[in-house]
Order: structure tokens, then C-alpha cells, then sequence
């Protein structure tokens, strides 16, 4: 009993940290970076735009092939993890846009990947020794990630620490933490590529469209105010001791919601859970558009960060219900490259339409419906 508590306390410490620099920091800490960007006239909104969806077009090409990769999980997760703080590391060695690509192309992609691991691994390991309330605290790691890396942000800013040498210490943090991952690692992830078989093949059930659309509708919904939340309060206030707490708050409010819907999941199944998150992050979009004031702008990004998690959790726990356990990883990545797919669309629709009219308006209105109009596509 005592190793087996042990055992499931190292794999959410796994799961968790992976889910902090991989996502939290490796995929997110772009956007509260931009706003030091550019201030220092290295980019503008529309080509901070593309760099946002290059890195999402990354991450919808890693979700796509995660679980048809050629080799041992163990050591995707292990190799992505290094590549994505190399990554990180060398944004801030280098001014060229282009390179800049590449490199958040990278990250997107690798990010993908630690994700199907952990979902498709971690995730079921804690399901199958009945701790559900630690898969909650798995998936906190985003929000933690988040709202870390969002502190951070905010200290390096009141230092005067440029863009640059932000990039290079988030990339050393992300290659440290990687480094104590790799001691806790073990035989839970497999070390060796499974073999395909005509009674796995069997097994394979048919994809829940229904939800993978309504899961790709959240990748929509959420990738405007999480590529430009700090941008939109930086157009309010240009107190970075104000408009930058806009990130931390969204990152606080994801680390609390999954571990808040984990208990949530004793009186409600994972469908209703996901479908109210889903109305009450369309209707996060629409606060600014109410009040212009920065107080709406961080209730906005408490409701965006307090609900995308939460579907991201949910969606995974339905994908390990509907499917067998051989099948599980597949429906995973068709998810998770929906939402890549969504969030790819995201930043460069959001772009344009400000080019258009200089606000994020429209772009809020129609992702706000696309969110109204699927999150009744949830299957009961």
C-alpha cells in the first residue's frame, strides 16, 4: 500500500512538472514576452500573430502524429522535453524573425507530444489505482506553468530585463527541470515501442466526432485572450505592475480549476462539466467588450483560464472512457489536433481583424458564438 501511494505521488509529480515546462512555460510563456517584444520594436501585433500561429500549426502537426511516432514513449517524452528548452533557450539568441518561426514551431510541435504522453500514460496510470483527485493535480501543471512563468514575467520587467535574456532564462529553467524529471522517470511510460497486431487493430473504436469538435472549438475559444490578454490590458494601462498581472491571474485560475473539478466530478459527469465550462468561457470573451476597464480584461482571464483546462482534463478523461485502454492514445491526439487545429485559426484571425479596425472585437464576437453553438455537441 505505501509503495503504491509512493508510485502514484511520483507519477503526478511527473505528470505535473512535464505539464509546467512543457506547456506552461515551453508553449505559453510567448505571451507575456510579446508585450516586452514589442516594446522594444521587435514585433508587431500582426507578425506576433503569425508567430502564434506557426508555433500552434506546430503544435496541431505534433498532436497529429503523437501516437504514430516510430519510437519508445519514453523517450519522446525525454527528447522533446530537452528540445523544447533548447528551444526556449535559443529564442533569445537571435533577432530574426524567421528563426523565430522555426523555433516556436518546434516548441508547439514537441509540447503536443509531452501532452498525448502524459494524457495517454500518466493520466490512465492514476485512473487505473483510483486517483482521480491527482489527475486534477496533473493537469494544474498548465495553469501552474502559466502563472509562473507570468510572475516571472513581472519581475523581469520591474529589472529591466530585456526579451532576450528573458527567452535564455526560461529555457534554462525548463532544461533544469528536465533534468530532475529524468531521475523520477520510469517503467510506467513504455520504454519500447509497442508492436501493432491484428487484436489491437480490432480494438479500435470510432471517433467521437461530436466531441472533437466541440473540443476544437475551445482551441478557437481560448487562444485570443491567451496569445493576447496582456497585450489587450497593456492597451488600457501601461503600468507593467498592472497590465502585467493579466497573465498570472489567467495561469492562477487554471492551476485552481482542475483540481476544483476533480471534486466537482463526485455530483456531475465529465460532459456536464464540460459543457458549462464551455459557456462560461464564451462568455469570458465577452466581458471586455463590455467595459473597456482592466478589471473586466482580468475577469475575463479568470473565466478563460478557470474553464480551458478544465475541458482539456475533461475531454481526456471521456476519451479514456469511450475508448479501450490500446485505443485511448489515438483518440487523445485526434483531440488534441482539433484544438491545435483551433487555436492554429485563433491568433491569425485575431491578427487580421485588428489590422482591420484596431480591436479585438469581432474576433471575440464570432469565437464566442462558435463556443455557444458546440458546447451542446458534448456527448451525455
Amino acid at each position: 500500500m505505501e509503495k503504491e501511494k509512493g508510485n502514484s505521488l511520483r507519477i503526478t509529480v511527473i505528470g505535473f512538472t512535464t505539464l509546467v515546462i512543457a506547456m506552461g512555460i515551453g508553449r505559453f510563456v510567448f505571451t507575456p514576452i510579446l508585450p516586452l517584444m514589442q516594446n522594444e520594436n521587435l514585433l508587431t501585433v500582426s507578425e506576433g500573430g503569425w508567430v502564434a500561429s506557426v508555433h500552434f500549426l506546430g503544435y496541431w502537426i505534433g498532436a497529429t502524429v503523437a501516437s504514430r511516432l516510430p519510437l519508445a514513449p519514453k523517450l519522446v517524452l525525454k527528447a522533446s522535453l530537452v528540445i523544447i528548452g533548447l528551444s526556449t533557450l535559443l529564442m533569445g539568441l537571435t533577432d530574426l524573425i524567421s528563426l523565430w518561426l522555426i523555433l516556436r514551431f518546434l516548441a508547439g510541435s514537441l509540447s503536443a507530444f509531452c501532452l498525448v504522453m502524459v494524457g495517454g500514460f500518466y493520466i490512465e496510470y492514476l485512473a487505473k489505482h483510483g486517483q482521480v483527485a491527482m489527475q486534477g493535480v496533473v493537469f494544474s501543471g498548465v495553469g501552474g506553468g502559466i502563472a509562473l512563468s507570468g510572475l516571472a514575467a513581472l519581475v523581469i520587467m520591474q529589472l529591466g530585463i530585456g526579451s532576450s535574456h528573458s527567452w535564455i532564462i526560461f529555457g534554462a529553467v525548463i532544461l533544469i527541470a528536465a533534468a530532475f524529471l529524468f531521475l523520477l522517470i520510469g517503467d510506467e511510460i513504455p520504454g519500447k515501442k509497442a508492436m501493432k497486431s491484428a487484436e489491437l487493430t480490432a480494438e479500435k473504436t470510432p471517433l467521437n466526432w461530436r466531441n472533437i469538435i466541440a473540443y476544437g472549438a475551445t482551441g478557437v475559444g481560448y487562444v485570443i485572450p491567451a496569445t493576447y490578454l496582456p497585450v489587450m490590458a497593456r492597451t488600457v494601462i501601461n503600468d507593467p505592475l498592472i497590465f502585467g498581472w493579466s497573465w498570472p491571474i489567467f495561469g492562477g485560475a487554471a492551476f485552481v480549476s482542475t483540481i476544483l473539478a476533480a471534486r466537482l466530478q463526485r455530483h456531475f459527469t465529465n460532459a456536464a462539466i464540460w459543457r458549462i465550462s464551455q459557456l462560461v468561457l464564451g462568455t469570458g470573451l465577452l466581458l471586455p467588450l463590455i467595459s473597456g476597464h482592466v478589471g473586466m480584461i482580468l475577469l475575463s482571464g479568470l473565466c478563460v483560464g478557470g474553464t480551458f483546462m478544465i475541458i482539456t482534463m475533461m475531454g481526456m478523461k471521456e476519451a479514456h472512457r469511450l475508448a479501450p485502454a490500446s485505443d485511448a492514445l489515438r483518440h487523445i491526439a485526434a483531440m488534441t489536433a482539433a484544438f491545435a487545429a483551433g487555436q492554429m485559426v485563433g491568433p491569425l484571425i485575431a491578427s487580421l481583424l485588428y489590422q482591420v479596425n484596431g480591436t479585438f472585437t469581432l474576433s471575440l464576437v464570432l469565437t464566442s458564438s462558435v463556443l455557444f453553438g458546440t458546447a451542446f455537441l458534448v456527448r451525455k
